[in-house]
């Protein structure tokens, strides 16, 4: 008899869940509070709506067949275009060609991944917020249009985001570990309207940013030509969202702080100021399952299990791993649904918890970093020592970005390369110094006491 499958959340992660749970043979039907993406002028508020799909997704996508399809609605991003006072900085992702990121709106994949999940024959109710959660059966209450359901399963999949019901459900009456944390910065997302033209009014194929140290803007390429401007400040302050509330104030800010936007962004002070903005957390929690006697069981996947800041673009990354690897693990215990969620917990929580540190550490660095003439040296050669030895060096970002190691074994690796790398300057600097010391001798040469050069 097939095992039923229900999905909590028919976002990327919940979606990309059911589209895997189909291929292997569940019957399964996801549970979703809003209404369907497809409805005409649905926008998803609070959210970022532009995403860089790099290696971690893209082998997600590409085992389900997705991939190619998706290729049209994606713009590759070659690397960062940061914006300086002094002018325009290329920062290149890698050095191999596959070595790029994929630029693609939320809204659009997300469709895609809907699509997908019903050609395989997955159900979707929409309108469906969830009131209760029955680890015992286990089984799920939802408050639908036609009053309140319980949806049993053998397995209930809880993919419904960082402030996740299924995860505070689960959390009751047991030892749960919770933390979250919000930044201090939130967000407001802004068009960069392609020209009067048509054309795009800068370059691209690159992610672009505007570093500083009171405000940061990260802005994705779209397939239409415009960009999509991703605004991080403070909440509060003079120059937080709390004080840019007057049209004149907003104007100055950007003038003083990105002034290439205004000319970027025509209407960058009204758009400004017709947002509201959203907060940025970081997750994390343990534990990610809860399973019965009778072999069903519970599970978290995605924000829901560990949201992440968005600074090292991982969150839909992280989440499309999650379920490749839940799908893994189904297919080493087909037979043993505990044994299989306690392997994908074991698998994923430590590199996701290493996620959330890099992605934060990844904050300073777009914001304060980019802009340091010695972090970008030092970002040079390790890109050239990548190029000189590339299987045995390679930079934290690339392992990150360009490959499927581990989080935690990416990091540990680039924190030996750190190590190298500091020896080697050190010594190259101490070099240095002695034979430019050497050398003012020898030019200097000594003077007998009758003062005449003795060489």
């Amino acid at each position: 008899m097939s095992r039923h499958a229900l999905v909590v959340g028919s976002g990327l992660a919940g979606s990309l869940t059911a589209v895997y749970l189909a291929r292997r043979g569940y019957p399964v039907r996801v549970l979703e509070r809003r209404g369907d993406p497809r409805a005409p002028g649905v926008r998803e508020e609070g959210r970022s709506i532009n995403l860089g799909l790099s290696q971690r997704g893209i082998v997600a996508l590409r085992e389900i067949g997705l991939l190619e399809g998706l290729a049209p609605l994606t713009v590759p991003m070659r690397g960062r275009v940061v914006h300086l006072p002094d002018g325009l900085r290329f920062q290149p992702y890698g050095l191999a060609e596959d070595q790029i990121l994929h630029s693609v709106l939320r809204h659009d994949l997300n469709v895609a991944l809907v699509d997908e999940a019903e050609r395989r024959g997955v159900e979707f109710l929409w309108g469906h917020r969830v009131t209760a959660v029955d680890r015992a059966k286990p089984a799920v209450t939802a408050l639908g249009p036609d009053g309140e359901e319980v949806h049993t399963a053998d397995l209930v999949v809880g993919a419904d985001g960082a402030f996740s019901a299924v995860r505070g459900h689960l959390g009751r009456g047991r030892r749960v570990d919770l933390h979250q944390e919000f930044l201090e910065w939130g967000y407001k997302e802004l068009l960069i309207p392609v020209g009067d033209d048509g054309r795009p009014r800068t370059e691209l194929r690159a992610l672009h940013v505007w570093p500083g140290d009171d405000g940061l803007i990260v802005a994705h390429p779209n397939a239409d030509g415009s960009l999509t401007a991703t605004v991080f400040l403070p909440f509060d302050g003079e120059h937080g969202f709390a004080g840019l509330t007057e049209p004149g104030r907003v104007r100055d800010f950007f003038a003083r702080r990105f002034p290439d936007t205004l000319t970027l962004i025509p209407d960058v002070v009204e758009q400004f100021l017709d947002h509201e903005p959203a907060s940025l957390v970081t997750v994390r929690t343990s534990p990610w399952h809860s399973t019965t006697d009778e072999g069903r069981g519970i599970v978290l996947i995605g924000d829901a299990a560990h949201a992440v800041y968005p600074f090292f673009g991982q969150g839909m990354n992280a989440a499309f791993e999650d379920c490749s690897t839940l799908d893994r693990c189904l297919a080493a215990h087909p037979h043993d649904l505990p044994r299989a969620l306690a392997a994908f917990e074991a698998a994923r929580k430590p590199h996701t918890d290493v996620l959330a540190e890099l992605s934060e550490r990844n904050f300073v660095e777009l914001r304060d970093k980019l802009r340091s003439p010695l972090f970008l040296v030092r970002k040079k050669v390790d890109l050239a020592l990548h190029r000189l030895f590339p299987r045995k060096w390679v930079p934290l970002y690339t392992l990150i970005a360009h490959t499927t190691v581990p989080y935690g074994d990416a990091l540990a690796r680039a924190r030996r390369q750190d190590r190298l790398l500091d020896t080697a300057l050190a010594a190259t600097a101490t070099l240095a110094g002695a034979t430019l010391a050497g050398l003012v001798v020898r030019s200097r040469g000594t003077r007998s006491p009758g003062g005449r050069k003795v060489t």
